[in-house]
C-alpha cells in the first residue's frame, strides 16, 4: 500500500481529475495536471499498473433503474468455521444485490448495503438466499430512508 505522503503531487492532481471525471481526455487531464500530455500518460499508466487506479466505471443512479429499496443488513454467523466464513463471503459476493459487504466488529459479523427493486424482491432474497446460507445464524434489517451522504471518491 503506498503512503499518502508517497504519492507525488502531479498523481494527486491526475487522481482527483480521474475522480471527477473517468472519461476526461489525456489533454485536458494533463492540463489540470500541468504536464505534457505524453508525460500524464505515462503517470496515468502507472497509476494502473501500480493498482492505484483500480478501474473505470459510470455511476448509475439506482431508483432510475428501478432499484427503490434499499436497506443495510446485519448479519450473524453461528459459528466462525473456516469454511462457512469462505462459503459466505463468496455467496455475498456473487449477488447483484449485495452493494457492499463489510466485516465488522460489533454486534453483527457483517454489514451488508443491499438495493432491490422492491420489498417482496428483498423478501425473496433474504427467504431464498441469505436465509438458505449454512451458518447464518440472525439477520437483522435496518430500511435506509434516505440517503445524506454518498461518497465515490478518496481524498488523495
Amino acid at each position: 500500500m503506498v503512503e499518502k505522503s508517497e504519492i507525488p503531487t502531479a498523481d494527486r492532481q491526475i487522481l482527483m481529475a480521474l475522480q471527477q471525471d473517468g472519461r476526461i481526455s489525456n489533454q485536458d487531464l494533463a492540463e489540470r495536471a500541468a504536464m505534457s500530455a505524453s508525460a500524464c500518460w505515462r503517470r496515468v499508466r502507472a497509476l494502473e499498473e501500480s493498482g492505484v487506479i483500480m478501474r473505470y466505471t459510470a455511476l448509475v443512479d439506482p431508483e432510475a433503474v428501478g432499484l427503490v429499496f434499499h436497506a443495510m443488513v446485519h448479519v450473524v454467523l453461528s459459528r466462525h468455521h473456516a469454511g462457512h466464513v469462505a462459503a459466505f463471503i463468496d455467496a455475498v459476493t456473487a449477488r447483484p444485490e449485495v452493494l457492499d459487504c463489510f466485516a465488522t466488529t460489533g454486534d453483527a459479523d457483517y454489514h451488508l448495503r443491499v438495493r432491490c427493486r422492491d420489498l417482496a424482491a428483498y423478501n425473496a432474497f433474504l427467504e431464498e438466499f441469505l436465509f438458505a446460507l449454512e451458518g447464518v445464524s440472525t439477520v437483522k434489517t435496518n430500511l435506509i430512508l434516505r440517503q445524506i451522504k454518498h461518497e465515490t471518491r478518496v481524498e488523495v
